[in-house]
């Protein structure tokens, strides 16, 4: 008998399956609804008499299940970075050249060009084709794990489909898009309206929104969908290229946007984008743009990734949406390095589905470049559909009641005196006890650039300093639950969670914290050549000095100096003694560095190579563990010399440094360590 049920289960299941792929990805359905639904009610009872049959892969478990109490984090193998900006086709002729000079080729390249819709980047983890686990892009690294809000969505499969021509990994990490079409969001917003509800600006807050709920089958109520776009590693499936990838997703039942478009070279990329940005209001669904891979896999690896974005996409941005409202005044803020920005306060203005009301003005150079004046009617886009901007006044509309822009002598928050250094633009306080810019600095350590502390935004954070809980970073760390859940907003909850988030940020890498102290020039990619040169030791950093760090590759004069300011700070050296104290934890992001080939080596280049460019080589060298120097000393062990190599190398020989060839490198790199161990090679 619980053999038959099985069976009937299974066929039910089949039948649903089938009949759903018919309605919702052919938009061809065989049957009529009241038919699918008696299937589904059949399915349900039976299910609900025999719970221990339902499988992970049934049609029932996109209905919802009971709320959840809160969302899990979930680490990506491998990160989900973000993609630079394109703005037009100078460009776009711009990236390939990079491209080009990157792989020392003149040769044109074959590209994938795909809409990039304004939805919500999530990850789909596969084990054995089974949806184990769903979650958001997050900060790249860790996201929330959604996995029963994803799969109430119907075009993301529960399980792939599985032929004899195609062949499930054991572990495949899909991701793509998970959006709202444009008649779905009216739906909602007029379901809302007649609840009684606030309605969504725009299709990607409704869809952020729907996706972010605890109780799942509200999220089934959500008309949303999904197109894929892409894996986590190449390595997982039998493709060589993106247009191979978007094939095999297609075959294991994935939805594949039909504009996507293969482009033999930029200048039909440069087509395909114009036809996009034509069509772009005839389309269900918002896109913002278009994203342009590189088609090759080959190439794509070879390319590798920056700190922040692969070097083998680009997001294609369309012209900014515009709109014209009133400049009526402009504040000054107060910066965490003392930089004093003004910003515009705008009448309110709707600005492709978001309403504006403030826009940030850079500093005082931009303001008179552009003429702006207070009263002025002014033009206003929101740069790449995200920032908000003041293109430009409208002149004509003037009438004489119009008052200057004038920048404040002195600090709007400490009263300090303003300077303007040499050579620079930003006028700033150099005041570092400015209360502004203390609270600045520990609302970016907080954030996710810094160390990302659920619960610890901007709002809590200043709440917490005008109420002199935190008035230095390690007071964040001898945080008391206690000291939260008497603040307004704060329940014992939304303290015990905050609290829980500091105590798992204590154990971090070198790189996360150097970003989150925001030293000035430091960015993440910096943040990331600092951890790499001096393997997670904060000790060594410390030590360093300007012509140590000037050694290190991709680190400046500018940077140099300021990191070495900032370490010869008492204040800075007590403060970070405090957070050891607090049992602070510091590791490098560089995995398994003893493991590495390269371990130990330095390498610094000099001279044009031939077949590779020398930021490829680079590349390499750092994939496999090695350093790059930028100038000569006693710790480099490896002078690559290229063709026309100039004084570096003759430096090279006094300091008895190991010289290799080109040819040599593409030994080592290849794993022969077989070059001559001596510094005067026959070519030279």
């Amino acid at each position: 008998m619980a053999e038959d049920t099985k069976k009937k289960i299974q066929k039910l299941c089949e039948q649903i399956n089938f009949h759903a792929q018919r309605y919702y990805e052919l938009d061809d359905p065989l049957i009529a609804d009241p038919e699918y639904d008696l299937l589904f009610q059949e399915l349900l009872r039976l299910e609900e008499l025999h719970p221990k049959l339902v499988t992970p892969d049934s049609p029932t478990q996109r209905v919802g299940g009971k709320p959840l109490a809160e969302f899990h984090t979930v680490g990506h193998t491998h990160p989900m970075l973000s993609l630079e900006n394109a703005f037009n086709e100078t460009e776009l002729h711009d990236f390939e050249e990079r491209l080009q000079r990157f792989l020392k080729t003149e040769h044109s390249l074959s590209y994938m060009a795909e809409p990039k819709l304004d939805g919500l980047a999530v990850e789909l983890v596969y084990e054995k084709g089974l949806l184990s686990i769903g979650s958001t892009r997050g900060d790249g690294r860790t996201g929330e794990e959604i996995t029963r809000n994803l799969k109430t969505i119907r075009s993301i499969p529960l399980r792939l489909s599985a032929t004899e021509n195609i062949q499930i990994p054991e572990l495949l990490e899909v991701r793509g898009e998970a959006y709202l079409s444009l008649q779905g969001f009216t739906a909602l917003n007029e379901q809302r309206l007649a609840a009684g509800d606030t309605i969504f600006a725009n299709p990607r807050n409704a869809a952020a929104g729907s996706l972010r709920q605890l109780d799942s089958k509200i999220t089934a109520r959500r008309p949303l969908d999904f197109f894929a776009y892409g894996i986590s590693d190449t390595g997982q499936i039998p493709c060589s290229s993106q247009e191979e990838l978007l094939d095999y997703l297609d075959k294991l039942g994935f939805s594949i946007n039909p504009l996507t478009k293969f482009c033999g070279d930029i200048s039909m990329v440069i087509e395909h984008f114009s036809h996009l940005q034509n069509i772009r209001q005839t389309l269900p669904y918002d896109i913002d743009g278009m994203v342009v891979k590189v088609n090759s896999f080959e190439l794509q690896n070879r390319l590798g990734s920056k700190a922040r974005s692969p070097r083998w996409a680009i997001a294609a941005k369309f012209a900014a949406t515009q709109a014209t409202t009133i400049l009526r005044d402009v504040e000054f803020q107060v910066g965490r390095t003392g930089a004093i920005t003004p910003v515009a306060i705008l009448d309110p203005v709707n600005v492709g589905g978001v309403v504006v009301s403030r826009a940030t003005l850079h500093n005082s150079g931009e303001v008179n470049r552009k003429g702006l004046m207070i009263g002025d009617q002014v033009l206003i886009q929101r740069a790449g559909d995200v920032i908000p901007e003041i293109v430009k006044p409208v002149v004509e509309q003037r009438d004489g009641s119009e008052k200057d822009i004038r920048m404040p002598g002195s600090c709007p928050v400490c009263q300090h005196r303003l300077i303007l250094p040499e050579n620079e633009a930003i006028t700033r306080c150099p005041n570092s006890h400015c209360q502004a810019q203390r609270m600045r600095l520990l609302i970016h350590f907080t954030s996710k650039a810094g160390m990302d502390i659920e619960g610890l935004g901007k709002k809590a954070m200043e709440l917490l300093f005008n109420e002199k809980i935190v008035q230095d970073i390690p007071d964040i760390y001898g945080l008391k639950v206690s000291d939260l859940v008497l603040l307004e907003g704060w329940a014992e909850k939304s303290a015990r969670n905050a609290i829980a988030a500091i105590e798992n940020s204590r154990e971090t890498t070198l790189a996360r914290l150097l970003s989150a102290l925001g030293i000035r020039y430091v960015g993440e990619e910096g943040a990331g050549l600092l951890d790499e040169h001096y393997g997670g030791s904060l000790e060594n950093l410390i030590g360093a000095s300007e012509e140590e760090l000037l050694e290190i590759e991709g680190i400046g004069p500018q940077t140099a100096k300021s990191i070495n300011n900032y370490f010869q700070d008492p204040d800075v050296i007590t403060m970070l003694k405090q957070l050891m104290d607090f049992g602070f934890t510091i590791t490098s992001s560089i995995k398994n560095p003893k493991e590495s080939p390269f371990a130990g080596f330095v390498f610094l280049f000099t001279g044009s190579l031939d077949a590779m460019s020398r930021d490829e080589a680079k590349v390499r060298v750092k994939e496999r563990g090695g350093k790059v120097a930028s100038q000569i000393s006693r710790k480099v062990t490896h002078v690559v010399v290229g063709d026309k190599p100039g004084s570096k190398l003759k430096k090279a020989r006094e300091l008895g440094l190991k010289i290799l060839t080109e040819k040599d490198l593409a030994e080592l790199l290849a794993g022969n360590d077989d070059t001559p161990n001596n510094t005067q090679l026959s070519m030279f």
